[in-house]
């Protein structure tokens, strides 16, 4: 049985290994082609991302979101569901 502070412990570990993707792998590629990736909030297993720079407007943004951010990060981290973009 989980008390309040062992899912909030959790919830912040899963962040820091979220955050920590997004850092080492994910917004280095991203920096190459002009974007950047932002974490925004994590609820339920959805992670929450606001893509910026080249990556806001790019018509392949939806193809990056999906089949490069979602894919690695439940790759690496079986917590996570999805992702949704935030505008």
């Amino acid at each position: 049985m989980y008390t309040y502070n062992t899912v909030f412990i959790q919830g912040i570990a899963m962040i820091e290994q979220i955050q920590a993707i997004i850092e080492s792998k994910i917004r280095p590629n991203l920096q190459m082609d002009g974007g950047d990736i932002e974490l925004i909030d994590v609820e339920d297993g959805i992670v929450k991302v606001k893509l910026m720079g080249a990556c806001s407007h790019c018509p392949s943004s939806t193809l990056t979101l999906y089949q490069g951010v979602e894919k690695m990060l439940m790759e690496n981290i079986p917590e996570v569901k999805g992702i949704e973009q935030v505008w």
